[in-house]
């Protein structure tokens, strides 16, 4: 089932390791630049409660990659794994009424969790983005911050950094990274186990001493072995600088 997101697993540890102003070295030609959609339904009345928002792009976001028509032989597998293959850049964007509507007929896989919906698309590039997808809103995404409680057991936790403040449209594309790289570095057994509850994950935020004791430092590997945890290191192109942690995925089986 991990077969597209193989790619991802041989190079995290390598990632993860390099130098800040090596993170944002990827395709310098607009022209070549890829990304998966990442539409959050935000409408005015009711507005989603920001967490379960970012479970439900951090659900969709994998759904897509591991959806069996992302499988070899499937009609998304191309797209899919072209991506995966360089950087896994997500634009997000806001839609409501009539525009999130219209952005169900586009290739992807729509989450539903506690009211909040998102959906991810299937990654193309960039220039070739429809225009009903193009012209919706990327600010504008900001909601006010709630108190989800402790997370559920049996979830995997996508835990925000405590130290930076994200817009919900920053935080669905990150949430999306980690949900896809823990997907990448789980067995099959667990990758099947996650995928029967709907890839449901908790988004938490830790206190400053619990995310330091969570973070694999200069050891991704044996936090991921001995911790199952694993980090997102954004590129800095927008909102935080290169080579910061916006992420820790801890596997919780």
């Amino acid at each position: 089932m991990t077969t597209v997101l193989a790619p991802l697993a041989a190079r995290y540890a390598s990632w993860l390791a390099l130098p800040a102003d090596q993170t944002n070295q990827v395709e310098t030609d607009p022209e070549l630049v890829k990304a998966m959609p990442v539409i959050l339904r935000i409408e005015r009345d009711p507005v989603p409660v920001r967490t379960p928002l970012l479970e439900a792009a951090a659900a969709a976001a994998v759904a897509v990659c591991l959806d069996p028509r992302a499988e070899p032989g499937g009609e998304w597998h191309e797209p899919v794994s072209a991506w995966i293959d360089g950087h896994i850049r997500k634009v997000s964007r806001r839609a409501r009424g009539a525009h999130w509507q219209a952005a169900q007929e586009f290739p992807g896989v729509t989450v539903e969790v506690a009211g909040a919906e998102a959906r991810a698309l299937v990654p193309g590039l960039v220039v070739e983005t429809p225009k009903e997808i193009s012209r919706l809103q990327i600010s504008g995404s900001e909601l006010p911050v709630d108190e989800p409680g402790p997370a559920p057991d049996g979830v995997p936790v996508l835990w925000l950094n405590p130290t930076v403040a994200l817009t919900a449209g920053k935080a669905a594309a990150q949430v999306g990274h980690a949900s896809m790289l823990l997907a990448a570095l789980l067995e099959d057994t667990d990758i099947k186990a996650w995928a029967e509850t709907g890839f449901r994950c908790a988004v938490r935020t830790p206190t400053r001493d619990q995310w330091a004791a969570l973070h694999p430092g200069d050891d991704p590997g044996g936090a991921w072995h001995n911790r199952r945890v694993i980090a997102v290191r954004d590129a800095g192109f927008t909102e935080v600088d290169p080579g910061t942690v916006t992420v820790l995925a801890q596997w919780r089986a």
